[in-house]
């Protein structure tokens, strides 16, 4: 025997071919049997079936009639016999054998269109199903002619009743039913040839509704397409040119409808189906096309963006179970969508990109995939720092008498799909997709923001803002807007102050002032801040100015970078003990057992606020958990990562451990660690934890409890004044609500990537250099000389802090300007404007060792 035919004939026919094969085979059984029941009867003596030779009126017919007279009976889904007892114990002839010992060869007798259906049959198609696809597409592979298929894609898809009804999951024993033929009863065979029917096109089966097949119950967050079904059919028919026009027209067809039932008609509230349509559209891999981007996507996304936010909700839940490619597969194309816009457009001051349509919606359609890909990420929406209630008063405040009350909303505003889905973007360690990747750069570069600042604070009902989308702008973007918003308090509370200074006949004190000696920076900085927060906390969000005193420096902005620092370097001196150091991370934490009062961790919480209020970077070495906990999250055992590395290890270990936990490491819920002083201090973990033994069974409780107790209960009093004074400048910014933890890091400390060869860049210069000049080609290649920590002095020297501002040392703007000819004084600096006055230097080697003793001992301020 030859190996071929050993070979299953499954094992070589794709899966779709074996079912249209199948269905071949199902058919041409059910005509031989109308064959042997027009030829040899049923056996049953009373039979009254017309079409059955055993039945006393049945005229008989030849062989060749017989086969003819079966195919009719087949189309007409005609009654069918089941073999009488007698019939079925002779069992003398070959079941495919008639009496006559004929046995016709339907195979060549019949091509698919009789099997399958006629062509005229497929016109009352109404919805679409799997099997309908393949089989109306075997037909039109049969007969290269794919206009049939064409017209019914268009017919469907272009069709919102038609597309909510087609690729229904079906209950797993319709699809059994389907595939057995096995003789039963008459009823059952009855059933059976409706259903293939039904499933290859006949006229009166493929007009049901699909709610008249049982279907799977599905729950809330459940849909009732087939997603394989619709992926299936799509790899099949996107290999198609003419069916992927037609797919194209149809969506331009359909989705203005659709816009309009939605956006008047209601009709998600009254047919959650509807969102069949999305998921069925979404699942086309080609939509990033052009032939799509260029009219039909943005339709589409004008009738998504319709949707209600409990439909979006239920549409990013359903998305999050597809996948990472898929889900990417949507992203992109939405983001494409956006790019394609923009750059195929021009946009200014007065032709805002907020007012084009396309790109509104597509954002709005990017952000149901955004927070997919949050529900599908590592997810922790229990442990929650505990909101402190802020009672409201019902006096009107002078803002509110401005009628600027707007503007000054309390708190972050609620975004309703966050609402809807009960999670936030800072509830997720690590999204499916990086929130990177949903950074549109071709949007930022277009946005105007003192227009979208005006539309996000003030006209958010009637213009759409995209910081209301947060997650597509960059931090760069984000920190214009913030700047906006702490600029326009500023000259709020500046105006305040000159109404109340006119009414009660006092000198106006528009600026947050602050005197202070270098000897006593914390005592001065302390005791104002702390009397300013006690008697009126508004004066916080007002402009800072610094003067030290015994120094004649203008706060410009680079004394307010120097008190900043000065401040810093004496609170986290470790022998003032208020935070712990990790030589290993180089972070600081906060000392569980600090003698120091709240006010002072208030004070460093004000700081922080400040410098982010000011636009000023400060050199702080937080772990992230910091800032998470500063978001509204308590910290967990995996924020030890980075926090407490060595404790993390050890835990992991416990967690980890293949024995008995028990027996051989002999540890209980009773932990112990040293105070300030280096004495023990035990802690129980929970009631009487020093008898209760850590084991294999309870170590996960061991592990949380103990990364609790380090970052949240041990701290709880340190770190909650900390977080009093850092709100008592940002609550009513929207910095909670635009920035996550480690972008408000970012906004604090600056980037710590310092890219001089961007600075050289976007230097300006001043008083007679140009880039040009040999003094300048000198500069940079002696500053570029320099190692790691003398470019951060010299950083430190030139703008008053060491770290880059958001976006990079390019966004700096360095001004070099010319102070003089050649000569023996040393370089100096605006810090304020970010200003470096250069002597022309005779020699490099001069330059060199001036800018190096420059940028080492310089301190303080004098009037040059």
């Amino acid at each position: 025997m030859p190996l071929v035919k050993l070979i299953s004939l499954s094992s070589l026919l794709h899966p779709r071919q074996m079912l249209i094969f199948r269905k071949k085979a199902a058919a041409k059984h059910l005509i031989e049997r109308y064959f042997r029941q027009l030829t040899e009867g049923c056996g049953n003596g009373n039979c009254t079936n017309e079409f059955c030779a055993s039945c006393c009126d049945f005229q008989p017919v030849d062989s060749n009639s017989a086969a003819v007279k079966a195919l009719e009976l087949f189309k007409i889904n005609a009654k069918l016999c089941d073999p009488h007892a007698s019939k079925s114990e002779s069992g003398a002839l070959h079941p495919d054998t008639s009496a006559n010992g004929i046995r016709p060869n339907f195979s060549n007798m019949m091509s698919s269109k009789d099997l399958l259906g006629t062509k005229e049959d497929f016109s009352d198609v109404h919805y679409l199903t799997e099997d309908t696809v393949y089989t109306i597409l075997t037909v039109c592979e049969e007969e290269g002619d794919y206009s049939v298929l064409i017209r019914i894609i268009g017919k469907v898809f272009s069709n919102a009743e038609a597309l909510i009804k087609s690729f229904r999951k079906v209950a797993p024993h319709t699809t059994e039913e389907l595939h057995s033929f096995e003789p039963t009863d008459v009823d059952k065979h009855k059933e059976r040839s409706a259903a293939v029917s039904e499933k290859m096109g006949g006229s009166s089966a493929a007009a049901a509704l699909p709610e008249d097949s049982p279907t799977q119950t599905v729950g809330p967050d459940e849909v009732t397409v087939d997603i394989d079904a619709v992926r299936r059919v799509y790899d099949r028919l996107l290999a198609n040119e003419q069916i992927e026009a037609a797919l194209v027209n149809a969506l331009v067809y359909l989705t203005p409808n659709v816009e309009l039932d939605l956006e008047y008609l209601d009709v998600y509230e009254t047919n959650p189906d509807y969102l069949n349509i999305f998921i069925i559209v979404m699942e086309n891999s080609n939509l990033h096309s052009p032939e799509y981007l260029e009219m039909a996507m943005p339709l589409f996304c004008k009738a998504m963006s319709k949707l209600p936010v409990s439909a979006l909700a239920k549409l990013s839940k359903v998305w999050a179970r597809f996948g990472l490619p898929h889900i990417r597969r949507m992203m992109e194309t939405f983001q494409q969508l956006i790019t394609f816009t923009i750059i195929s457009n021009e946009y200014d001051s007065e032709h805002l990109v907020n007012d084009d349509e396309t790109v509104v919606a597509a954002t709005n359609c990017l952000k149901v995939v955004f927070y997919a890909s949050i529900l599908a990420g590592d997810l922790d929406v229990d442990h929650n720092e505990e909101e402190d209630e802020e009672s409201e008063s019902d006096e009107l405040t002078l803002q509110e008498l401005l009628g600027e009350e707007r503007l000054y909303r309390k708190g972050p505003r609620i975004n309703p799909l966050e609402k809807e889905l009960g999670v936030r973007t800072v509830d997720c360690r690590k999204p499916l997709i990086p929130f990177e990747d949903f950074i549109n750069e071709s949007l930022n570069d277009v946005i105007e923001m003192d227009k979208d600042f005006t539309f996000f604070k003030v006209d958010a009902e009637t213009k759409f803002s995209f910081q209301s989308c947060p997650f597509i702008l960059n931090a760069i973007t984000k920190n214009q807007g913030l700047y906006y918003d702490n600029r326009i308090r500023m000259y709020s509370e500046r105006r305040i102050t000159a109404l109340y200074s006119m009414v009660q006949g006092q000198q106006p004190n528009p600026y947050l002032k602050l005197k202070v000696r270098r000897d006593h920076i914390i005592d001065d900085a302390l005791v104002r801040l702390e009397m300013i927060s006690m008697e009126n906390p508004s004066d916080l969000k007002k402009q800072l100015f610094v003067e030290f005193e015994g120094e004649q420096g203008v706060d410009e902005g680079g004394v307010s970078k120097e008190f900043f620092q000065l401040v810093l370097e004496e609170i986290f001196n470790p022998d003032i003990g208020m935070f712990t150091y990790d030589d290993e991370t180089k972070l600081f934490w906060f000392n569980s057992s600090s003698l120091e009062n709240e006010a002072q961790y208030t004070l460093i919480g004000i700081v922080l606020g400040l410098a982010i209020y000011n636009n000023c970077i400060l050199d702080v070495h937080f772990p992230m958990v910091v800032y998470r906990k500063l978001m509204g999250k308590k910290g967990t055992y995996f924020d030890l990562a980075d926090s407490h590395p060595v404790l993390l290890q050890s835990l992991k270990e416990v967690l980890e451990y293949t024995g008995n936990v028990e027996e051989d490491m002999m540890i209980t819920f009773q932990i112990s660690h040293t105070d300030l002083f280096g004495n023990p201090v035990s802690y129980d973990l929970k009631e009487k934890g020093d008898q209760i033994p850590v084991t294999n069974e309870n170590r996960q409780e061991f592990v949380d409890l103990y990364a609790d107790y380090i970052l949240n209960k041990s701290v709880e009093t340190q770190f909650r004044a900390f977080k009093k004074g850092f709100l008592m400048v940002t609550n009513e910014s929207p910095l909670k609500y635009l920035f996550r933890p480690e972008e408000v890091e970012l906004l604090i400390c600056g980037s710590r990537n310092l890219d001089f060869k961007a600075l050289e860049d976007t230097t300006e210069y001043d008083g007679g250099y140009s880039k040009d000049s040999q003094i300048i080609k000198d500069f940079w290649e002696t500053l570029h000389s320099f190692g790691e920590e003398q470019k951060r002095l010299f950083l430190q020297f030139t703008t008053g802090t060491d770290r880059a501002p958001v976006g990079g040392l390019g966004k700096l703007k360095m001004i070099i300007a010319k102070n003089g000819p050649d000569t023996d004084r040393l370089p100096t600096s605006h810090t304020c404007f970010n200003a470096l006055l250069l002597p022309e230097y005779s020699s490099k080697e001069k330059l060199r060792e001036r800018l190096l003793k420059a940028i080492t001992y310089a301190k303080g301020f004098g009037m040059l």
